[in-house]
């Protein structure tokens, strides 16, 4: 084998120390340079990788909390909606109770009216039937200048007050 390296020109001491040199010096750079290079770029992978994940559960946090948020807006919403909702309703009720205590109040005061109207009207034509009925026997002895029984007088009276009285009703409801 010598002959081989020697047809060549090599020589095999130098070569040997040009081997183990170059292996010596892969070591070294594996060592020294490509297994801290390799180190720092796995470590900066493994930040970027932890940096996206973190970043995603960032997202799905803030998605989270929009949902959650926008949940707790609706909620708020319908229960200002049912809030209102319940105060016309109250309202509304409160209305019709007020309405129908006010139309009971107005018929038992126009019913009250009236049943005064009534009275005064009856008391009114009880006291004009005395008056013409005064008025009447004065007007009756006045023509006959004579002075009547007692039974003619009421007998003239109750005819007069039996005239009076259709046309009376007559003139008070027209």
């Amino acid at each position: 084998m010598t002959q081989f390296f020697d047809a060549f020109g090599v020589d095999v001491f130098k070569l040997a120390f040009q081997i183990i040199n170059f292996l010596l010096l892969l070591w070294l750079l594996n060592r020294f340079l490509i297994k801290p290079l390799l180190g720092r770029l796995d470590e900066r992978k493994g930040k970027i990788e932890k940096g996206l994940e973190d970043a995603e559960a960032a997202a799905r946090d803030r998605e989270l909390a929009r949902a959650e948020r926008e949940a707790a807006v609706d909620e708020a919403r319908r229960e200002a909606q049912a809030m209102i909702a319940r105060a016309n309703k109250i309202a509304d009720d409160s209305r019709t109770e007020i309405l129908t205590q006010a139309r009971a109040e107005a018929e038992k005061v126009t019913a009250r009216a009236r049943e005064e109207i009534n009275a005064e009207k009856e008391k009114a034509m009880a006291e004009l039937r005395a008056s013409v009925a005064d008025l009447a026997l004065e007007a009756a002895g006045k023509l006959v200048r004579a002075e009547m029984s007692g039974a003619t007088q009421k007998r003239l009276v109750d005819d007069f007050l039996k005239e009076v009285t259709p046309k009376a009703g007559r003139k008070a409801s027209s």
